[in-house]
């Protein structure tokens, strides 16, 4: 069978993001399929789906796979050939550990400055606690560029895993106009020309026309 994705609303569902970006990753034949989230009937429409009733889920040969990271590890293995984590063990070990950070970390900066890829507006203050988490992610992203700037633009250097987990946050910094430094506004830049993260965003900003 086809994958299927099901996704929310693509404006505000950052884990619909990551789960969609690691299917491109991937190269997986898959269809999405988008539930409407805060919906009356979003929650029933969601279970028919997934056993949480939360998205993402990818609807597989081997039953549903739900949760970002589990799909991520599921995409990982099914697909080798697409090298979604980077080859080098040390490297690798690395990627996991911020995609980890990522899936578990940063509640303020998720509280404070939730995904709208419609927005473009500054908050009046930043809330000190989301303030560390951004000032944490620039740090892991400096770390990351300097090692391995060499390879390429993403994080690791070609597009993983780990660009699809943090592409939500350049989203967040860039539609809260966060200032930044150097090095992670280039990334951010680097996020907005990746095609998959481009083909996202613009049916985002078309989903919020309708």
């Amino acid at each position: 069978m086809a994958l299927q994705l099901v996704i929310g609303d693509k404006n505000y569902s950052s884990w619909s993001l990551r789960a969609a970006l690691a299917v491109e990753l991937s190269g997986a034949a898959c269809d999405e399929v988008r539930v409407r989230l805060y919906q009356p009937d979003s929650r029933a429409r969601l279970l028919s789906h997934s056993p949480t009733g939360k998205v993402p889920v990818l609807l597989t040969e081997h039953g549903p796979v739900w949760d970002s990271l589990a799909i991520a590890e599921y995409l990982a293995e099914r697909f080798p050939e697409a090298q979604l984590w980077p080859q080098d063990v040390a490297a690798r070990s690395l990627a996991r550990s911020l995609c980890a950070e990522m899936h578990s970390g940063f509640v303020a900066l998720r509280s404070h400055l939730p995904m709208d890829l419609a927005r473009d507006q500054a908050l009046a203050e930043i809330p000190a606690e989301a303030q560390a988490d951004i000032q944490r992610i620039c740090a892991l992203w400096a770390d990351c560029r300097a090692r391995f700037a060499g390879e390429g633009q993403f994080l690791f250097g070609r597009a993983s895993l780990v660009d699809a987990f943090y592409a939500p946050v350049a989203a967040r910094l860039r539609s809260y106009r966060v200032a930044l430094p150097q090095v992670a506004a280039d990334y951010v830049e680097s996020i907005y020309q990746w095609p998959a993260f481009v083909r996202w965003y613009e049916a985002a900003l078309q989903e919020v026309k309708r």
